[in-house]
């Protein structure tokens, strides 16, 4: 059928991935460094990745299309396309399987106090802004929401926070916007099971909680939530 639809100009692609993000149908990838259409019936042709590149890269165009199938966009792929890890890695979506962990040794450089452990990231991307809404591993997942500095004042935050979640992160401060729109159609488009928020006390991470919550009403779902504050000290007030 004859319709409106996105094009990329790859030369003009500059590979930021910004557009990645913003399409919540996940009918952008990145090829080689450069922004792609990868299925013509994943774009609704409403553009929402137009304003975001930099580079004015994409335009519209009416060309014969297939016709955009909401239900295919809905549907949790079982299997994602292998990309090149190259460019931004927005779309390249994937479970990360861990084997259970055996006892290693203490490397010589790392202080006798300290004790190897295994890391607890089940998937990639993280950042809010470039997760797939409909990747498969959202599915009966416990999501946890953290503010990015959270790993880092927090000692032991990959196994009293991570473990057996699905982790996605961000700073409200830094990004533009706020992360309620694409928190939402996370939670929409999948049979998440929980939500926990680690925040910093400082008031710019009150946006991650504003966030959260505000998607978990508007997903129009009643699912279990919790919401723990760490002080830029490390420890844990609420």
């Amino acid at each position: 059928m004859l319709r409106q639809i996105i094009r990329i100009d790859e030369d003009a692609c500059s590979g930021c991935g910004l557009c990645v993000s913003a399409c919540h149908e996940g009918a952008i990838g990145m090829v080689n460094g450069k922004a792609r259409l990868l299925r013509d019936d994943y774009c609704d042709g409403l553009g929402n990745c137009l304003p975001v590149c930099p580079t004015g890269a994409i335009t519209f165009e009416q060309r014969e299309a297939l016709a955009y199938n909401q239900e295919e966009v809905n549907k949790p792929m079982e299997h994602p396309p292998q990309m090149p890890f190259s460019g931004c890695p927005g779309s390249q979506s994937r479970a990360i399987h861990r084997d259970e962990p055996t006892a290693t040794a203490t490397p010589a450089s790392v202080p006798s106090a300290a004790s190897p452990e295994t890391s607890q990231l089940n998937q990639w991307p993280v950042q809010i802004k470039l997760v797939p809404v409909t990747a498969p591993y959202f599915d009966n997942a416990n999501l946890l929401v953290a503010a990015d500095c959270a790993a880092y004042a927090y000692a032991g935050f990959h196994r009293d926070f991570m473990r057996n979640k699905i982790t996605v992160i961000g700073c409200p401060k830094l990004d533009e916007g706020d992360y309620s729109e694409k928190l939402t159609a996370i939670l929409q488009n999948n049979a998440v099971k929980s939500v926990t928020v680690v925040r910093m006390e400082v008031p710019c991470c009150g946006g991650i909680e504003y966030a959260v919550t505000a998607a978990l009403q508007h997903s129009g779902k009643m699912i279990p939530w919790q919401v723990v504050t760490l002080s830029t000290g490390g420890k844990i007030l609420e």
